[in-house]
């Protein structure tokens, strides 16, 4: 079955009621940097409740997909109290998953780097797998060329250093590799709705997220090292053979629907040394 019946439906493009601790948030230098994967390597970081999303292209067998997510959160704040604001880098680590209890698609989150004190909340309060980090955005965009001159993005981190550099093209994607409908490609990569991620405590958890839909242009890469996605077992650092897109966007709304829900389930977490 491939994923090229996904299409932007009401439900993906009206905004759910801000709810509890509901936080929105404006996404500055978006991109989505996506990796071909192993799904046997990919599964061993994934409760069993769920399956990766494969593709095929260029007669190459069935292949996962990783994406790495890095932006500058900008006015974030929460609905109850939107006079505070924060502004920090953050990098999500995801993968793309089927829930085969309910066949929706959804992100796999194997963990966050946060550039902000308020990692703790997430970290100790919530047991997200949530990290410290110090960023740094070196990013100029042109207005007129409607694209990125510069994009670069330094992570420090313990748990997972990052050095990112990205020509960016301008120019919308045409068509994403594995699917042959752009349309169904920009669904299933920019927009899972549900993330589910394994808590500190081994439990499962979950949380969901809302944006419209992306407008992104596309990306080559110059450099990118995720050390983490090599002591994953799923891709070498510095190797770029095995990139399958690189999404840009300027900036983007998110709300996020806090506080993360723990899901019940009789299924045993494998080993989740790596995301401690």
């Amino acid at each position: 079955m491939t994923e090229d019946h996904l299409r932007f439906t009401p439900r993906h493009l009206t905004r759910p009621v801000l709810r509890g601790l509901s936080v929105e948030t404006t996404l500055q230098h978006f991109v989505i940097v996506t990796y071909w994967v192993d799904p046997s390597n990919l599964r061993k970081h994934l409760h069993a409740r769920f399956e990766p999303v494969c593709l095929a292209v260029n007669g190459r067998s069935r292949q996962a997909l990783v994406s790495v997510v890095t932006f500058l959160d900008r006015d974030f704040r929460f609905a109850v109290c939107p006079w505070f604001k924060g502004s920090f880098g953050q990098t999500n680590y995801r993968a793309y998953v089927k829930d085969t209890q309910t066949g929706e698609h959804a992100a796999w989150f194997f963990g966050t780097c946060l550039d902000s004190v308020l990692v703790a909340v997430p970290r100790y309060l919530w047991r997200l797998p949530w990290h410290r980090a110090r960023m740094d955005f070196t990013c100029r965009y042109d207005q007129t060329a409607t694209r990125y001159t510069i994009f670069n993005v330094r992570t420090r981190s313990g748990w997972a250093p990052a050095q990112l550099a990205i020509e960016d093209s301008g120019k919308p994607p045409a068509q994403l590799a594995g699917i042959s409908n752009l349309e169904a490609g920009l669904v299933l990569l920019t927009h899972p709705l549900r993330g589910y991620f394994f808590r500190h405590d081994g439990a499962l958890g979950s949380y969901d997220i809302w944006h419209d839909r992306a407008q992104p242009s596309v990306g080559t890469i110059q450099e990118a090292r995720y050390p983490l996605l090599q002591q994953l077992g799923l891709v070498e650092d510095g190797d770029q053979r095995d990139i399958h897109s690189v999404l840009i966007q300027p900036s983007i709304d998110f709300t996020i629907y806090l506080p993360p829900t723990r899901v019940k389930a009789d299924l045993l977490a494998p080993d989740k040394q790596n995301s401690r």
